[in-house]
């Protein structure tokens, strides 16, 4: 019978292959030979279905998620398909020509897990019955050729490349970004430990992965600013770099400091522009350097990978600063650099009752001093005011403008006295300045909302203009308000 032949071919081409990919290709081949159909064989590495050999379309998808396709359902549940409406399954991925029968089956892989899927679609009818124990036949053949081949293909370095590289840019700070790109470069290099040099103005230091620590990173970081600086100026001016073997056997003039830590293998690539480092040691760049206590001679490809990788991850560094220079701007008053009513709210929604006073501030008379001097002389006041008040505040105290001329401060205190004297502060340096200000006082209570506390503070200030300005005022207790002056 045909089919019987199919199977004896399928047979006779995996015993003959030598590789895991030439084996899936042969019994493709073998396979498309005995009918039109669209075949493929999807192997998983890493996070996904890799397509191994693939035949009868001019268009194949090269990778699968795990969760994507008819596929990626037979290799999560191990469970065979059979699709004779491909319109009607939800887990169905078009190549594009239209599909009468769709039989996928699981290659098995070792211990009884699966190991793959082999899928087979059909552009007319057949008969479901001959053809399903072919495929499944099929399946198993291939299963066992890769396991006595040693199993599915790994993933090739320019894959793990690809793949952190794209993580990069879902990196959500420097922290996060900084290990994902030593992960990256610990597998890509297949070298046990990754570090990052940074140049500064007391040298450079060496950022290492610290939820993959390493004893070999720890002599590294020890070895020293002067040391590190020094290796990392020799690799910038010179480019990237790789040893060939055990230094023992060569001679490591000028690595001495790094072989003494035990270091045998070592690839080094610039990172970033280059730029002064005294000037801004953020934007000096750094080299990414990836050592071993094994002497192992690198392909020489894999510093091309490096540099690649760690050209995205610059990219990505640029692009959360950008994002942060932008988040402070849009949170930031233009004229006074102030955070502005937003981070406010923010900080309320964190205040401590008992612990957290809120000074309501506004300078006194300032519409007349933008009548008679214009708004360029209030624009001074506004920025000179802004400054001393910030000035005068301790550390860990903050400052808002939260309106026109209105500022407010968040303060931290352990006596509720302390909020008065901080406030009487703030109006005596206004005075130095020239200006005056009035300023209401109140300490959040228990059970009170920020909001609350904010209204006492704002009619406290009230009270304060009322009564002859220049002055500071404290809220009562928690007592009802009416309004907001």
């Amino acid at each position: 019978m045909p089919l019987d032949q199919l199977l004896e071919g399928v047979t006779s081409a995996l015993d003959d292959a030598a590789s895991v990919t030439e084996a899936c290709e042969r019994a493709v081949e073998v396979f498309a030979a005995h009918t039109p159909a669209m075949i493929a064989v999807l192997l998983p590495v890493q996070d996904h279905l890799r397509c191994a050999a693939a035949a009868g379309s001019w268009h194949v998808y090269s990778t699968l998620p795990f969760d994507s396709g008819v596929a990626g359902r037979v290799y999560r549940t191990g469970r065979r398909a059979v699709l004779t409406d491909v319109s009607a399954d939800a887990d169905y991925v078009s190549l594009g020509p239209p599909v009468a029968v769709e039989i996928c089956a699981p290659i098995p892989g070792p211990g009884g897990t699966t190991g793959g899927a082999f899928n087979v679609e059909w552009r007319t009818p057949v008969d479901i019955d001959l053809w399903l124990p072919v495929v499944e036949a099929v399946a198993a053949r291939i299963g066992a050729r890769i396991s006595a081949l040693g199993g599915p293909p790994t993933e090739s370095d320019s894959e793990k490349l690809l793949r952190h590289a794209l993580s990069f840019g879902t990196a959500r700070d420097e922290r996060q970004l900084l290990h994902r790109s030593l992960v990256a470069a610990r597998e890509v290099s297949g070298l046990s430990t990754p570090a990052v040099l940074l140049p500064g103005r007391a040298g450079a230091r060496a950022l290492l992965d610290d939820r993959n620590p390493t004893a070999l990173g720890d002599r590294l970081a020890a070895l020293g600013p002067e040391v590190l600086s020094q290796f990392t100026v020799r690799a910038r001016r010179h480019g990237s770099g790789y040893t060939l073997g055990d230094p023992s056997q060569f001679g490591a003039h000028g690595f001495e400091q790094l072989t003494s830590i035990g270091v045998r293998t070592m690839i080094s690539v610039p990172v970033g522009p280059g730029r002064d480092a005294d000037a801004d040691p953020r934007s000096a760049g750094g080299v990414l350097l990836v050592v071993d206590e094994r002497a192992i001679r690198p392909d020489p490809a894999i510093p091309n990978l490096l540099e690649l990788l760690a050209a995205h991850a610059w990219t990505s560094l640029d692009r959360l600063e950008t994002l942060r220079r932008l988040s402070e701007k849009a949170s930031s008053d233009p004229l006074t650099g102030l955070r502005h009513y937003g981070p406010f709210g923010e900080r309320l929604a964190r205040a401590t009752p008992g612990r957290t006073a809120l000074l309501a501030i506004d300078i006194d008379r300032f519409k007349q001093l933008n009548d008679e001097y214009g708004h360029q002389a209030g624009d001074r006041a506004l920025v000179d005011l802004a400054r001393t008040l910030l000035a005068t505040l301790r550390s860990g105290d903050e400052l808002y403008r939260i309106g026109g001329d209105e500022f407010a401060a968040v303060i931290e205190v352990k006596r509720p006295e302390e909020a008065r004297m901080i406030a009487e502060r703030l109006a005596q340096a206004a005075r130095r300045q020239g200006r005056t200000i009035s300023v209401g006082v109140a300490l959040q209570a228990a059970a009170e909302s920020a909001a609350d506390t904010l209204r006492r503070a704002d009619q406290a200030l009230y009270e304060a203009k009322r009564t002859g300005r220049d002055s500071v005022r404290v809220a009562a207790s928690n007592r009802p308000t009416s309004g907001v002056a």
